[in-house]
């Protein structure tokens, strides 16, 4: 796998690796597997590792690991960096009720697009969506493969409150609220699955690199989902794919 690592310092304790400036797949699949090797690695005075669209933020010990040392370390483990063989695709299936309260932009994008909305529903649930960073909110997703047919600009003017669990479209990008928040996102449906809960041993439900499908269930699934999860009982179920790289 062909690098152009950039590697800057971030304050005194963290560095940026950078290895390119668009948003790409194969960026992407080049930060996941600097992470996946600085994990592997086992490195010393490694505090934590932030992977975003294009780059991956390192925070470290300088008691422990020195700028000099860390930098060297990067540049070699750029030239291990390998893309051969079989990649392990984790998919998390997302069942989402589309529509009705849950998705109220949902009428506006079928005038936009023309499109109906068996349609735009059928589009936006066929296609395993990359998560390429996380942020803004504790496991808010931002995931890649939008259908163009279905891209929608942002609304002119945000919402005060959009509720914990919708499913929204911002431009390219499609996305979960995993806390009430204010946002300018579409929005299309909703989800009963909690994609941050800090009560769990792993407060959020999923990490960058792996991916989401979203699963079209009805409101009366929805809410014996959210019942299930509110005792426990519930997991979303995840398929794994090998995939040659």
């Amino acid at each position: 796998m062909k690098t152009d690592l950039k590697i800057l310092p971030a304050g005194d304790s963290a560095v940026v690796a950078e290895f390119g400036n668009t948003i790409d797949p194969l960026i992407n699949d080049q930060v996941q597997a600097m992470t996946a090797r600085i994990h592997s690695a086992g490195l010393a005075g490694i505090r934590e590792l932030i992977p975003s669209f294009r780059s991956l933020l390192i925070l470290y010990d300088p008691g422990l690991l020195s700028y000099q040392k860390l930098t060297e370390t990067l540049k070699q483990f750029s030239f291990s960096l390998s893309a051969s063989g079989q990649k392990e695709k984790r998919i998390h299936l997302i069942p989402c009720c589309y529509g009705s309260h849950f998705g109220p932009d949902l009428s506006d994008m079928e005038k936009t697009t023309g499109l109906s909305r068996e349609e735009i529903i059928a589009i936006h649930s066929g296609v395993d969506y990359r998560i390429y960073m996380l942020g803004f909110l504790p496991g808010f997703v931002y995931l890649g493969g939008l259908d163009k047919r279905i891209e929608m600009p942002r609304l002119s003017t945000p919402r005060v409150k959009i509720p914990q669990g919708a499913v929204g479209i911002g431009g390219s990008q499609t996305g979960v609220y995993p806390l009430d928040s204010p946002g300018g996102w579409r929005l299309i449906g909703g989800t009963p699955v909690d994609f941050y809960d800090p009560n769990r041993p792993d407060p959020v439900l999923c990490k960058a690199g792996e991916y989401i499908r979203f699963v079209p269930i009805s409101s009366c699934e929805y809410y014996d989902i959210r019942q299930q999860q509110a005792k426990g009982l519930y997991q979303p179920k995840i398929r794994v794919k090998k995939e040659a790289v």
